[in-house]
């Protein structure tokens, strides 16, 4: 049993702490030392961070996979975890945002960043910009799920 809670415990611990360093540290260290760089400095910025932030998705997979299977196994084997249905919602509603964000976001994101090409005043580059904007706030308030969410958890696992 404590082999399973604490692979449980380090897939969330990698989970949350890679979704604060990206989002306090990563992003704005990318947008304020390569976005300054030059005329396509945020453009480049947005491009490193959107693979950075492509590469942690598929490592949040294998830390859903695992916080899982944890939870299951141990409620198998026995004593049943307790809260054992919020912990599970909990981590399928984690689980299921980042499966939506990576596999259906991200690639609409990428898909406009592509499109928006060089600034231009038109309303149809206006209209990209704004589609843009509008999936950029949803992916940012999406991660709280799995941000807040993989912190009741640890509390959880702290608790038994």
């Amino acid at each position: 049993m404590l082999a399973l809670r604490f692979a449980a415990v380090l897939g969330l611990v990698f989970w949350v702490g890679g979704l604060a360093v990206l989002g306090i540290i990563g992003a704005p260290a990318l947008f304020d030392v390569i976005g300054a760089s030059g005329p396509d400095g945020r453009a480049l910025a947005g491009a490193a961070f959107g693979e950075t932030l492509a590469r942690f998705q598929s490592a949040t997979y294998v830390c859903a996979a695992v916080i899982l299977a944890s939870l299951t196994v141990r409620a198998l084997l026995g004593p049943r975890p307790r809260y054992f249905l919020i912990r599970m919602l909990i981590a399928a509603a984690m689980t299921g945002t980042s499966l939506w964000s990576g596999f259906v976001l991200l690639p609409r994101m990428q898909q406009a960043q592509r499109t928006l090409g060089p600034s231009s005043a038109s309303a149809d580059a206006n209209a990209r910009r704004i589609e843009f904007n509008r999936l950029h706030a949803m992916s940012t308030s999406l991660q709280l799920v799995p941000l807040l969410g993989g912190l009741v958890l640890i509390f959880f696992e702290l608790k038994d």
